[in-house]
């Protein structure tokens, strides 16, 4: 847990203290080990001393304890803290999940935006392994396996963050009473990437694609969501799904 911005979170919706955070940090989301008493005060006393937390007297005669609130730096602090995308040579973990997870607290943060902020960063990543050889033959086998397999991670990340789209900053329009969206907007399951997949490698063996641009459309077809993206990445080739329609999942 990054209790730094934890604490910043929690003020973001109004004053507390220590003790109060301690207790909320200890019960609320954002993994097995909250901090004890000594880490939240070190931290206060932090974000105090550089002006992102400022006291706020107390709560009252009942509870006379120090509160704290958060400052308009604190705001930018936290702002930019949830937006900031991994570093791509750091390893990708309990930090994503924590955002996520703290974006959903904070008042007036867009949710969805800050997901698609770090999955446009994590398809880049993707991209980006899919480009390390040159056209020709394929990569020798241990690298090419090593590249599957961060391919195979960075997706797995990609889909969490789809599903913590859909918990966190969607409503589901069945349980709702809203409208099913248009067939292109439909959400693509692992059986229908797993299908474009097949698809695209049955097109590389005919020779109507090259190597590059199998491994471009491979990357697009692990990291789409829904079915119109799958028939924007098939739009080109033959037996692809009529326009406006989405590939079965059975």
């Amino acid at each position: 847990m990054n209790v730094h911005f934890a604490l910043l979170a929690r003020l973001a919706t109004g004053p507390r203290s220590g003790p109060r955070l301690r207790d909320e940090l200890g019960t609320g989301p954002g993994g097995p080990h909250p901090p004890d008493a000594g880490q939240v005060d070190s931290a206060l006393a932090r974000l105090e001393r550089a002006g992102l937390v400022e006291p706020a007297g107390s709560s009252g005669a009942e509870d006379p304890r120090p509160e704290f609130r958060i400052t308009a730096g604190g705001w930018r602090e936290l702002a930019g803290w949830l937006r900031t995308t991994p570093d791509p040579a750091a390893p990708l973990g309990d930090e994503l999940v924590q955002k996520i997870l703290l974006a959903g607290q904070v008042p007036g943060t867009d949710v969805h935006e800050v997901i698609q902020a770090h999955r446009r960063c994590l398809i880049q990543r993707m991209q980006r392994c899919t480009r390390m050889w040159p056209a020709g033959a394929g990569p020798p086998p241990g690298p090419a396996l090593a590249r599957y397999a961060e391919l195979c991670r960075l997706d797995s990340v990609i889909r969490w963050l789809d599903a913590a789209d859909g918990l966190l900053g969607r409503d589901d329009p069945v349980t709702h009473g809203g409208s099913l969206p248009p067939a292109d907007e439909m959400l693509a399951s692992d059986l229908d990437r797993e299908l474009a997949l097949a698809g695209l490698r049955d097109h590389f063996a005919a020779g109507r694609l090259s190597y590059p641009e199998l491994d471009e459309r491979l990357t697009a077809a692990l990291s789409a969501r829904t079915a119109g993206d799958l028939r924007r990445i098939m739009a080109d080739l033959p037996g692809c799904p009529p326009r406006g329609t989405a590939p079965r999942s059975r």
